[in-house]
């Protein structure tokens, strides 16, 4: 289907990370949540005005605001 921003994906949607576009202190922490290319992720929920976002990745729970979602490029399956 092509790659798009983590944000656009849709409720139980999945897809691969290919690419983590923060750089600095944000970037070191999306990686050490795991948020890494290669990874796959699934779109669990989103709240009632769409932040933040729910995710399951490697087995767990994760949750990002909106603009953290925004530097995580996803090939979506």
């Amino acid at each position: 289907m092509g790659i798009i921003n983590l944000r656009q994906m849709g409720v139980d949607q999945t897809g691969i990370i290919t690419r983590v576009k923060a750089n600095g202190e944000l970037g070191r922490r999306l990686r050490d949540m795991g948020l890494i290319p290669g990874k796959e992720i699934k779109v669990q929920g989103k709240a009632p005005l769409y932040d933040p976002v729910s995710l399951r990745i490697m087995g767990f729970t994760l949750t990002l605001r909106n603009n953290e979602a925004d530097y995580i490029e996803v090939e979506v399956q």
